[in-house]
């Protein structure tokens, strides 16, 4: 199945495209922390860290982790959460991205958006509990980080305005959605949007003792061959003093990013705010600065998403990169692009976790290197020689559940000997004001 949200295209060597689909309670005998100073893991794979990032994404969209099926019962739902958040502790993981506002639709009573179809299958229809409530009270029992995932424009995966619960934003404002790809977005050229979408994100920011704000890889859409994004009206009318629309839209995502950047920390200072890029900002070929790959998708030309500048400017807490490749692959390998991004974020104060493919590993339609079931571990043994480097996130939640090729277990048993702290704890953060 292909993980919706984390997707991507490399140029393969011939020239072919290939998909790249595409973020408590201890265990007995474990203590709450390593030993202190670095230790040597047991697998001798590098010093074992005091604290370090051990996250899961829990993707809603479509279902495809959770809930296992739209139309369970409140119970049912609540039961395969505190299963995942179970399973995370078992796994020695000290955060969950939990994927909360998949299709402009909200996983809590939101007064701006409908609730979510992939609770009740019926967008709008009160699912009888509260999900993202029940996830942080949860998580924060289990010494867990519970990270809020939102997708800024998405509004449905598909083109048709008229499924759409009456009374969703998208239908009483028409002028702010565009089709695309079919699917369809909310324009981010439009400066009332981008306040629109930025609300109805913080409203979650306010009410809940969320660790973080999460956001993917998706700005503008992922290019779609032969299909244009209809967005010249809104150039036409803000694009003025822009070089290029490329540059307009740019802009105007990074406007989405640092706007939201302060007013998190105006809501609540301690809540962290992170961004999980596809893997490539841009070819060498392209820029001299850029990675050592030749993807087909650059962050910076095709999603109009200057993650680089984010980074540098301290819009974000920290950074995920989506690695999700493996080591020696000619057109994105893994082992050159850790570099890249370790380099990007030194000296910055920016964390970086790394976006780990866990849903290829044992796929029969994947590369041989991911039949290998230490192929992730020598990932986090790479990882570990890189200082900057501080953590990992794996996608997805299912996946860490099933682990059909044993690649997590064999992480978990090179890498993670004994739980640790997130590395932003939180007894060290400021209080929120209210």
């Amino acid at each position: 199945m292909r993980p919706i949200g984390r997707r991507g295209f490399v140029a393969g060597a011939t020239g072919a495209a290939l998909s790249v689909t595409g973020a408590s309670d201890r265990a007995p005998g474990e203590t709450a922390t390593a030993s202190a100073g670095a230790a040597e893991s047991p697998a001798g794979k590098g010093p074992h860290r005091r604290s370090e990032f051990r996250g899961v994404w829990v993707a809603t969209v479509a279902n495809r982790d959770w809930p296992s099926r739209s139309g369970l019962t409140a119970e049912e739902q609540r039961a395969e959460l505190l299963a995942h958040l179970n399973t995370a502790v078992e796994r020695r993981l000290n955060a969950v991205v939990l994927q909360v506002r998949p299709t402009a639709d909200a996983l809590w009573p939101s007064p701006h958006e409908p609730w979510a179809q992939c609770l009740t299958g019926t967008q709008g229809r009160d699912p009888g509990w509260d999900p993202l409530g029940t996830a942080v009270e949860e998580a924060h029992a289990r010494g867990i980080e519970l990270h809020a995932w939102f997708n800024p424009y998405r509004v449905a995966n598909h083109t048709d305005p008229a499924r759409l619960v009456a009374g969703h934003p998208a239908r009483l404002r028409p002028e702010w959605v565009l089709p695309y790809g079919g699917k369809l977005y909310y324009n981010p050229g439009l400066p009332e949007v981008r306040r629109f979408v930025q609300d109805a994100m913080l409203d979650a920011v306010r009410r809940y003792d969320i660790d973080a704000v999460h956001w993917d890889d998706y700005f503008y859409p992922y290019p779609v061959a032969g299909q244009v994004f209809a967005d010249d009206e809104a150039y036409a009318r803000y694009g003025g003093g822009f070089p290029d629309k490329a540059s307009w839209r740019r802009n105007n995502t990074d406007l989405l990013v640092s706007e939201m950047a302060v007013r998190i920390k105006e809501a609540k200072k301690h809540v962290a705010f992170g961004v999980s890029p596809f893997g490539v900002w841009r070819n060498i070929a392209t820029d001299p600065e850029g990675s050592d790959t030749s993807a087909g998708v650059q962050t910076y030309d095709d999603l109009y998403a200057d993650t680089r500048k984010w980074v540098r400017e301290g819009w974000v807490d920290h950074v995920v990169p989506q690695l999700y490749w493996n080591i020696g692959l000619p057109a994105a390998d893994y082992a050159k692009l850790l570099p890249w991004w370790d380099a990007v974020v030194r000296g910055t104060g920016v964390g970086l976790y790394i976006g780990e493919a866990l849903y290829k590993a044992g796929d029969p339609a994947q590369p041989a290197a991911w039949q290998d079931p230490k192929e992730l571990s020598r990932h986090l043994e790479l990882a570990a020689t890189h200082g900057s480097v501080g953590g990992h996130c794996f996608f997805a939640a299912k996946e860490v559940a099933e682990d059909r090729a044993g690649a997590m277990a064999t992480v978990v048993a090179d890498h993670y000997p004994t739980r640790v702290r997130p590395p932003k704890e939180r007894a060290q953060r400021v209080p929120a004001s209210g």
